[in-house]
């Protein structure tokens, strides 16, 4: 009985002897990596550091001038241009064209792109900022006339809407969080909703221009998302759907020190005319056909 006793405590104490040699194996590997001076374990830390600062770099750049066109509303501007209720923005900076929401219908989109002089072929990428239909219904119609742009879409989207776009020929990007998307053009990742959302923040010499689509999340916590993206910058403009807000969202987004406002789509006459009165010339009538040069 003693016998087998002895033999077990030998088999345990090989095994762990074993172990204990594999371990030290390891940490002797990893102290000469250190000593030959090559990068281990915390190598994944300095690239996530690196990245962060990439991104701070980036954020410094700022555009000289930026146009701002609305091609899709419910409110009108221009006259021979087709209403209908949603949103559709294109942004043009130094760099590249972005479509910002597509609006509901695209044979509208695509009739006031092209009474704008806007070729569909010359949009680079797509930005949705959420999945209801008055913003994302245009899409499919449009990726028929164009195919070779990037589509940024909310990571919470159905993978309905992914298929849909892959099935045209043209590539999809999920935001989640604040990131860049073009030269001076950053998303505020996808905002809790719902429906969860995300808005643009391009960073102009001028100030930060926010532009949303319905601000689900609302309107003052899409500015501030804004300012904690650019603690350093002012907000020179707002523009696109409020969401009907009450009136009190006036005066906190005075504020908020921003400079000039341009609701339309789903902001409401009432919070409209608040607006006007309030910000008097820095107050921007918006609405389809309206262009916006900011230098």
């Amino acid at each position: 009985m003693n016998y087998k006793i002895f033999i077990l405590i030998g088999i345990l104490v090989l095994i762990g002897g074993g172990i204990f040699l594999t371990q030290r194996e390891k940490i002797s590997k990893m102290e000469t990596s250190i000593e030959k001076g090559e990068k281990v374990e915390v190598e994944k830390e300095e690239s996530k550091t690196e990245e962060k600062e990439e991104f701070l770099e980036e954020k410094k750049k700022e555009a000289s001038e930026i146009t701002l066109i609305s091609v899709y509303d419910n409110y009108q501007v221009n006259p021979e241009l087709k209403t209908a209720w949603g949103l559709g923005l294109v942004i043009e900076t130094s760099f590249e064209k972005i479509l910002f929401d597509t609006g509901g219908d695209s044979s509208i989109l695509l009739f006031n792109m092209k009474k704008l002089g806007i070729d569909p072929k010359s949009i680079n990428k797509v930005i949705i900022s959420h999945i209801h239909e008055d913003h994302l219904g245009g899409l499919e119609g449009f990726l028929k006339e164009n195919n070779q742009v990037l589509v940024y879409i909310p990571s919470s989207f159905p993978d309905s809407v992914r298929k849909m776009i892959k099935s045209y020929g043209a590539n999809f990007v999920d935001i989640s969080r604040a990131q860049e998307i073009s030269e001076f053009v950053y998303s505020t990742g996808e905002l809790y909703g719902p429906p969860k959302e995300q808005s643009l923040v391009v960073n102009s010499k001028k100030g930060l221009i926010v532009i949303t689509g319905c601000a689900h999340p609302g309107i003052v916590d899409v500015v501030e998302k804004a300012k904690e993206i650019f603690p350093q910058k002012n907000i020179y403009l707002v523009l696109g759907g409020f969401h009907h807000p009450p009136r009190k969202i006036v005066y906190e987004l005075k504020k908020l020190k921003v400079e000039k406002v341009a609701p339309s789509h789903c902001s409401g006459d009432l919070i409209i005319e608040a607006f006007k009165k309030e910000y008097e010339e820095n107050f921007i009538k918006n609405g389809v056909g309206r262009i916006i040069k900011i230098k």
